[in-house]
């Protein structure tokens, strides 16, 4: 099997986005090995190291991807038996040439605590464990937005994920079995009607879901998940709430289309 680093003097994140991102478009499998915070020229050595003995064990060149800025550990890496793919060189000539002005390299610059942009994460992540699950129904008047849709549709993960992200706000509310006679908007909802957006599945993916936390109850079988979905997928569309189907996509791809839809300000960098 392939192997591929993804290496940096901070979090490494970058790499592993740019390199998984690039790799995602290949029909090939990698061993995947992220090794993060190379700030010395110890730890470069050390990479180096480590990286030869995949070569030399596999017979192949690894991929390495990196984003040092330090020029002294950058040439350690570079000078591995694996592949070099250096993101930042690539692009900051082109980058500098049209903005006129010199690059100002600095390590830690994109995952860093820094300007407001932290503080916003963590305190979206703290609202949003306060109000999952309709936990907390008084101050929804703080919420970025408020999902909706019944159990297990992927509501939770979603909040989090755009709070840990992005610094949105992010509560959720079930629709649950109790309310499907009757199914509307509840009452304390309607004032923030317009911060409202759906989540639904398919059918056999919510039994699917369920039957693995409640086997064979009347909660996972498959007619109480269709006429729920039924009937939120009504409300929706009587509401005019903006919502999505959750089946095929993943938690970064749910999150990324709520926010093209919503145009909700991202507070990440």
């Amino acid at each position: 099997m392939k192997t591929a680093f993804y290496i940096s003097d901070g979090t490494a994140i970058t790499s592993e986005v740019f390199g998984h991102a690039l790799l995602s478009l290949f029909p090939v499998e990698f061993n995947h090995q992220t090794i993060a915070f190379v700030e010395t020229k110890k730890k470069a050595l050390e990479t180096k190291e480590i990286i030869n003995k995949v070569a030399k064990k596999s017979g192949e060149a690894p991929l390495v991807f990196h984003t040092f800025v330090n020029h002294e550990i950058r040439e350690i890496i570079d000078s591995c038996d694996g592949v070099i793919y250096n993101f930042l060189e690539h692009f900051i000539s082109p980058i500098e040439d049209q903005l006129g002005i010199k690059a100002m390299p600095k390590a830690h610059r994109t995952h860093s605590i820094h300007e407001n942009t932290y503080d916003y994460r963590i305190d979206a992540v703290n609202y949003a464990l306060a109000n999952d699950d309709g936990g907390n129904i008084a101050n929804y008047a703080q919420a970025d937005v408020i999902l909706v849709g019944v159990s297990r549709s992927g509501k939770t993960p979603t909040s989090l994920y755009l709070a840990l992200q992005y610094g949105i706000k992010a509560a959720n509310y079930p629709f649950i079995d109790d309310d499907m006679d009757d199914l509307k908007i509840p009452d304390f909802l309607i004032p923030h009607k317009k911060k409202l957006y759906g989540l639904t599945i398919d059918p056999q993916r919510l039994m699917d879901i369920r039957d693995g936390r409640l086997a064979n109850s009347k909660y996972a079988s498959a007619r109480q998940c269709r006429m729920e979905l039924r009937a939120v997928e009504t409300l929706y569309k009587k509401e005019k709430i903006p919502f999505l189907n959750t089946t095929k996509f993943s938690v970064e791809e749910i999150t990324a289309k709520i926010l093209a839809e919503t145009g909700l300000h991202r507070h990440k960098y």
